[in-house]
């Protein structure tokens, strides 16, 4: 007679928890194997009876986890083909979950350098235009995340603050797109302030630069708001390097 844990273990929502674990495990593996390089574009997935037997799953758990890669532009599925590896240039690179495995699998130093170039491009453009585009609580918001780095007392209490000064000022570009990336790249933004937050005194000399863009913003000037970004991304990578050289990594470019 089987015990009341026996029964809940092959219940209906069990077998969904089960399920739900499972997809997410090989959804999480096949995408770092093709982000990371281990399988290349045109490459095909293993075989599907192959991965079954892998996992021990069903069929339609890992058809599912199979269409999260289309949705995430890392595979194509085809009818006798299978799934295969897509070109790199069509990955969705600002999905959450690519993103995370792209910081996963590429040297530390090269996803740095390739999160500050983005952000060298990004960043001035958004500031320069959230000075003429801002609405007063837009701007409020980009105040208050300010006044919420101000008044942290160590990285923890920085972090979050910090990302919503980014994430507010390219929501005040009122450019849906712009805001979206800007949302996007949160989670790569993390990475880079908890590294850059290991030298002494960031948080100090991080403040004046944020409030030079903060007043550019806020006396409408678009020229100036870029020129403080700039200042601010320049100081950010400078900061970056002394932390990757204290570690004996080679500086960013």
């Amino acid at each position: 007679m089987k015990t009341r844990a026996d029964h809940s273990t092959y219940s209906p929502r069990a077998r969904r928890a089960e399920g739900k674990s499972q997809h997410g495990r090989i959804v999480s593996e096949l995408g770092l194997a093709i982000v990371s390089g281990e399988l290349g574009p045109g490459d095909r997935l293993p075989a599907e009876q192959q991965l079954l037997d892998r996992y021990e799953i069903s069929r339609p758990v890992l058809r599912e986890a199979i269409r999260v890669l289309v949705a995430k532009g890392l595979v194509v599925s085809r009818q006798r083909a299978g799934a295969i590896v897509r070109p790199r240039n069509e990955w969705h690179l600002l999905d959450p979950d690519v993103l995370y495995w792209l910081i996963q699998s590429k040297p530390q130093t090269e996803f740095l350098n390739t999160l500050m170039e983005v952000r060298r491009v990004f960043e001035p453009a958004a500031a320069a235009l959230a000075a003429k585009a801002a609405t007063p609580d837009q701007l409020h918001r980009i105040e208050e995340a300010f006044d919420g780095m101000a008044a942290a007392t160590d990285t923890e209490e920085l972090l979050e603050p910090d990302l919503a000064f980014h994430r507010h000022i390219a929501e005040a570009t009122n450019n849906d797109l712009m805001a979206y990336i800007g949302n996007m790249l949160s989670l790569a933004l993390r990475e880079s302030i908890l590294l850059s937050s290991q030298l002494p005194n960031t948080h100090e000399l991080s403040l004046p630069r944020h409030q030079a863009i903060l007043t550019a913003i806020r006396n409408r000037d678009p020229l100036g708001a870029r020129q403080a970004t700039l200042v601010q991304l320049q100081e950010t990578g400078d900061d970056l390097s002394n932390v990757l050289s204290a570690k004996g990594i080679v500086d960013l470019a």
